[in-house]
């Protein structure tokens, strides 16, 4: 029996700054971030102490004792432009400079705190301005310099660029068949040819953007703003961030939290299938909520709400649906619109809203969550490089298999285990098939020995980091603490209860660890 058309695979792994940003647009309307201030006269902070600094290879000090100038930016906020090395086998080379970004702290100064929110390709400039003051809570804020950084590839820091905003309005246009021949062909050749056009427009980034070279960057950056330990904060693509620097620098670990942990030791075909299960998952519970709500869109049984959203998605990627705007949605943006609203419990209202209009015949609402989902503004421009970045990151962090029979064997067990998602995240070695650089990057599991306690949060509904993930870091890390928070949606901090909040406050405040198996 022939299986039900599959359609290219698309992020699942969204940046928390875009599913965050698109939580407040959706129930707030439309907002954007305060213009820059006047710069005032720039704050120049001297080349860092040779006892903050550490044991660094000599031809890396230059990097680590650099004189850094902060100017006033976007109203009470700091900017900075830091140098670090393009290839760090060749720190005498060609340098890049990192945007940066800190909120001051405002009260009795215990240090910086490093945030990353994810992606990969998620900005932490984005983060910290954006939702800096709403996202961390005032005790946190009263004592660290809360500071985002644009990871090398991202946003501001010589930037991954692969379409314009056409080319991506045109490839999100696009849905294959891959049970077919032609439909796969198709996608290779797509793919093909969004590889040569990175390779055209990003320059000599491309091929050092890996994870273990950002993590080296987050040295310097320790150095750069004054600490001799680094205090660090990573979500979802953030953790995996974070543990690598833990491996590769254990004595120069402070206060560390990893929520909404990718267990490194895994593989991309384990992953796509953890979160199959993960989306899966998360969708029924939605339909669960739902069903107890007087305007749910879905009727029935639980397994019987969720089948009509197939059913309907199956419509979508028969016949694209027209929209006012003359764009369409497919069956792969149509299942994204779905998937992005179980990032957050604050989106399956947008989510029951736009199912509802979409089972009448209007596709407008199923669009706005998938063009969140993208970072598509209403003005049709694309706010970040999330979605090249992404690419290049992964494909330099997992070797992939692109065998053509490999791909299908792994297709057909993602959607037996996911038949709402599983499509959406097969087929993963196309990505990378014609990428021109290989994989550094090798998934084995990261024990820290030597470094302090590190909490790792996991979330037992998350559907884009399970939380089998986060015991399973927690277990490899000599020093990991499991704090478990029982609730839904993607990561814990900033979103969770008050239990959750203080602990984690308490922990980089008072430097009080929680006792294992805390669970809020």
């Amino acid at each position: 029996m022939p299986h039900a058309p599959v359609r290219r695979r698309h992020r699942l792994r969204l940046s928390l700054t875009i599913a965050m940003a698109a939580v407040g647009a959706l129930l707030l309307g439309s907002c954007s971030a305060p213009a820059p201030a006047p710069a005032t006269a720039p704050t120049v902070v001297a080349s860092a102490q040779a006892s903050v600094i550490g044991d660094v290879p000599a031809d890396l000090a230059p990097y680590y004792g650099q004189v850094v100038t902060w100017t006033s930016c976007n109203g009470g906020f700091q900017c900075a432009k830091v140098k670090v090395p393009l290839d760090y086998a060749k720190p005498g080379g060609e340098s890049i400079k990192l945007a940066v970004t800190r909120l001051p702290a405002t009260g009795k100064r215990l240090g910086s705190l490093l945030v990353n929110p994810g992606g990969p390709g998620g900005s932490g400039v984005d983060l910290v301005v954006n939702s800096g003051r709403q996202y961390f809570s005032a005790k946190l804020r009263a004592a660290y310099d809360i500071v985002g950084f644009d990871p090398r590839g991202v946003q501001r820091s010589d930037p991954v660029k692969c379409l314009d905003d056409a080319q991506m309005d045109a490839s999100r246009q696009k849905d294959y068949d891959m049970s077919t021949t032609a439909g796969f062909q198709a996608a290779e050749a797509d793919s093909k040819a969004q590889t040569e056009l990175c390779v055209k427009n990003s320059g000599n980034i491309l091929d050092h953007v890996d994870t273990v070279s950002s993590a080296r960057d987050m040295d310097i950056l320790r150095a750069v703003v004054g600490d001799a330990k680094l205090n660090y904060m990573g979500f979802s693509y953030g953790t995996k961030l974070g543990a690598t620097y833990a491996g590769l620098f254990p004595s120069r670990v402070g206060r560390f939290s990893l929520d909404g942990a990718l267990d490194p030791s895994l593989g991309i075909d384990q992953i796509s299938m953890g979160q199959a299960v993960g989306f899966e998952n998360a969708l029924h519970a939605w339909a669960k909520n739902c069903l107890g709500t007087k305007d749910c869109p879905v009727s029935g049984t639980v397994d019987g709400a969720v089948e009509q959203i197939r059913q309907l998605n199956a419509v979508y990627t028969k016949t694209p649906q027209q929209t006012s705007s003359g764009r369409v949605v497919t069956g792969t943006e149509f299942t994204n619109a779905v998937a992005f609203a179980m990032y957050s419990t604050d989106l399956w209202e947008p989510l029951a809203a736009a199912l509802k209009q979409a089972f009448a015949g209007d596709a407008s609402g199923m669009l706005m969550l998938a063009d969140y989902s993208a970072d598509r503004g209403s003005d049709g421009k694309y706010n970040s490089n999330t979605a090249a970045a992404f690419t290049a990151i992964n494909c330099l962090d997992y070797p992939m298999d692109s065998d053509t029979a490999h791909m299908r064997t792994d297709a057909a067990a993602l959607e037996k285990a996911s038949p709402t998602f599983g499509a959406l995240l097969a087929y993963s070695g196309l990505t990378c098939k014609y990428w021109p650089f290989p994989a550094t990057g090798r998934p084995a599991p990261i024990a820290a020995p030597g470094a302090g306690p590190i909490l790792v949060i996991g979330t037992t509904g998350d559907p884009a980091t399970p939380y089998k993930w986060a015991q399973s870091l927690a277990k490899q890390l000599d020093s990991g603490v499991l704090v478990t928070w029982k609730g839904n949606g993607h990561t814990a901090y900033g979103r969770a209860n008050q239990c959750l909040t203080s602990t984690v406050d308490d922990y980089f405040v008072n430097g009080k660890v929680p006792a294992a198996g805390t669970t809020c």
